[in-house]
């Protein structure tokens, strides 16, 4: 087996998303760097999903209003729910 890296798998385009400029730090605080910047993207992700506008309810829509009234009689209770 040889250490060489396959060229076939790599990109030209691709780029490591942390670098370390300056000092030498250890397998742990690369690690827990990388838990730090997840979570973060993990909520901008969450929050970004949270904004999107969600359906109407029709329950207070304005054609609701138009309906007949409530009849009596066996069954109607489901039929008063549309």
């Amino acid at each position: 087996m040889s250490d060489a890296v396959d060229e076939t798998t790599e990109t030209p385009e691709s780029k490591p998303v942390l670098r370390v400029v300056k000092g030498d730090p250890t397998a742990e605080e690369l690690a827990a760097l990388v838990a730090v910047v997840a979570a973060r993207n993990a909520a901008a992700a969450a929050a970004a999903a949270d904004s999107k506008p969600r359906p109407r309810s029709q329950w207070g829509h304005p054609t609701r209003q138009h309906r007949t009234p409530h009849r009596f009689g066996p069954g109607q209770w489901r039929a008063s729910a549309f």
